[in-house]
């Protein structure tokens, strides 16, 4: 759900920076954006698998795994406890669509905007992509 709207976001704004850019098929690279978005995460998301599975591989055992009958859930308490675990849990969340924008937002620069490599530069536009987006919401008085 956050991937989504991080990816709808990060979309129209490179849309929106390929029309300030005045570059040819913008769409073109609204698509190609949302693929970056799509592969990176994708590959995060395998990748957070492998880690968890790594971690608890020691921690499963009978109980965790279920028959294909029974409705309880299973047993996977281990591994992941207090603070840590939350904290563990929340980044490998976050992780992947914040990578896929962060990925977004190097292919604008480098791609769209043609502009040199800084922090400045890597995420500019995203205030005025929030304010375009808030003057839609006004009613034309």
């Amino acid at each position: 759900m956050i991937g989504g709207i991080l990816m709808v976001l990060a979309v129209v704004w490179v849309y929106q920076s390929a029309i300030k850019a005045k570059i040819n098929n913008p769409l073109l690279w609204v698509a190609i954006a949302a693929g970056v978005f799509f592969a990176v995460q994708t590959l995060l998301v395998q990748g957070n698998v492998y880690i968890l599975e790594a971690i608890r591989g020691s921690s499963g055992g009978a109980d965790y795994e279920r028959d294909l009958l029974s409705v309880g859930d299973r047993k996977n308490e281990g591994g992941f406890q207090g603070a840590g675990g939350y904290l563990l849990s929340v980044f490998l969340e976050l992780m992947p669509p914040l990578a896929g924008v962060l990925a977004v937002a190097f292919v604008r620069l480098k791609f769209v905007t043609k502009e040199t490599f800084s922090v400045g530069n890597l995420f500019s536009g995203i205030k005025e992509m929030f304010t375009s987006i808030g003057q839609s919401f006004k009613s034309p008085e």
